[in-house]
């Protein structure tokens, strides 16, 4: 009688780690294996929950059966969905009407702070699973290279070390092994942004823009609003007008300045495809891999370790993009603090915003340690501070001009010294040099609003 895979004679303590590994792998991919859910779900990061459990296997099961060649980004929008929606308690029609009430007041306060037009597409107010799907595109965009990067290390490291038997009874092992590492990376960033549903107040509570510019540009999610002003000495409708001005005044920005929102994410994305995978944890964990501890795949993808230490060109990169978030943010915190000058708490509520923001949330330190990219922005109080220099100094006006280009904005040698900026703002425009009078003469001829000479 041929020898069983599965029987236990075959994992006694002298047995190889490595055999076990292959042997684990072999049964998995033929289908017959039979694996300790629990381990799976550790393996995923999972709670050991039946329903999440079976779900786990049902997409491992789809991702052998997956026959294109990218990630299957399904699977973390379900899966984000599912957790979101495990800890959702439904608000009350009072709830949903003092919200709607908020927003409301909210835009008519912001249209006293800021000539940028109010917005086009009603706010939304958003369950946390509504949240988690909204804004799954913009999150998978942002994994996408790193995700890549991690499916094609794995694929390559086990081809390298799996035996030549082993890939020829289970054919194609580069793809079924992508397509597995990829469900799995996919079903941690699904476990992240779950998180995340549970702790985010609106759209734009991460700085970054989530949601869809045009058909959906600011959210509220009543739940976490709720769950922020719980254990603040802060009457609640407070903190709801301030965070729903928040909001407005965020989503505001990015609808005005119409470049800001490619350029960001441009420059995230940028970053992360520069992001290379280490591959010696990855052969460490192909040659010692433990079936009774799969917590150290889990812990291998999620810790950080595959992502080495940033390049140079990488921090510098990575300088341009906390330096926007820090101008975005900062605006966001100047021109919600004159619109809430109606509200005697507006200040403490902004002070813990901020250090919520500077601190992040579990989630979001999973986010990082998942993708190698922070998205909190390290110099906030001092941006603001600069763009509070420049409203008393020019007004609101010339302040949100500042936005209309992105070679007109603000850099770091502005944000540290505020006072050469305004200098600039304050001095006047130059009179124009024989370049330009030539050049603007060469305009109006082709626009023909002067005639030519003889």
């Amino acid at each position: 009688m041929a020898d069983d895979p599965r029987d236990p004679a075959r994992d006694g303590s002298g047995d190889d780690p490595g055999e076990e590994f292959r042997d684990m792998l072999r049964d998995f991919l033929s289908g017959n294996a039979d694996l300790d859910p629990a381990q799976l779900a550790s393996a995923a990061g999972l709670p050991n929950d039946p329903e999440l459990v079976s779900r786990l296997i049902g997409q491992l099961q789809q991702a052998l059966q997956y026959s294109g060649d990218g990630i299957n980004w399904g699977l973390a929008r379900e899966q984000a969905a599912a957790l979101a929606a495990r800890s959702a308690v439904a608000s009350t029609p009072a709830e949903v009407s003092a919200l709607e009430q908020a927003l409301h007041v909210a835009a008519l306060w912001l249209d006293e702070a800021t000539g940028i037009a109010a917005l086009t597409a009603e706010p939304a107010l958003l369950t946390r699973a509504g949240w988690a799907e909204a804004t799954m595109p913009v999150w998978t965009q942002l994994a996408e290279p790193v995700a890549t990067s991690i499916a094609t290390a794995l694929t390559r490291v086990l081809e390298e070390q799996a035996p030549e038997e082993l890939t020829s009874m289970i054919g194609d092992a580069g793809r079924l092994m992508r397509n597995v590492g990829g469900t799995l990376f996919a079903m941690q960033l699904g476990q992240v942004v779950g998180q995340l549903a549970q702790e985010v107040v609106s759209g734009g509570d991460v700085g970054i823009p989530l949601l869809d510019g045009e058909n959906r540009q600011a959210a509220l999610v009543p739940q976490n609003v709720d769950g922020f002003a719980k254990g603040l000495e802060i009457p609640i409708e407070e903190v709801r007008l301030y965070l729903a001005v928040r909001e407005l005044a965020h989503a505001r920005l990015f609808r005005h300045a119409k470049w800001l929102r490619l350029h960001l994410l441009t420059q995230i994305t940028d970053y992360a495809r520069g992001i290379r995978i280490d591959t010696g944890p990855l052969e460490e964990l192909a040659a010692d891999f433990d079936p009774q501890n799969p917590e150290a795949l889990r812990e291998a993808m999620t810790s950080g370790k595959l992502i080495p230490p940033k390049t140079e060109e990488q921090l510098a990169a990575l300088g341009r993009l906390e330096t926007m978030l820090a101008l975005v943010e900062g605006w966001v915190d100047v021109v919600t603090a004159q619109a809430t000058t109606r509200l005697p708490k507006s200040a403490a509520i902004a002070e813990t915003v901020k250090r919520r923001r500077a601190a992040g949330g579990p989630a979001e330190s999973a986010f990082a340690s998942l993708v190698g990219l922070e998205l909190r922005p390290r110099r906030l109080r001092e941006a603001a501070a600069m763009w509070q220099a420049v409203s008393d100094a020019v007004g609101a006006e010339q302040r949100d001009a500042l936005w209309a280009h992105p070679d007109i904005v603000p850099g770091d040698v502005d944000i540290a010294d505020p006072a050469a900026l305004i200098a600039r703002l304050t001095a006047g425009e130059p009179e124009p040099d024989d370049v330009d009078r030539a050049l603007q003469e060469l305009l109006d001829d082709e626009s023909g609003e002067r005639p030519h000479e003889a």
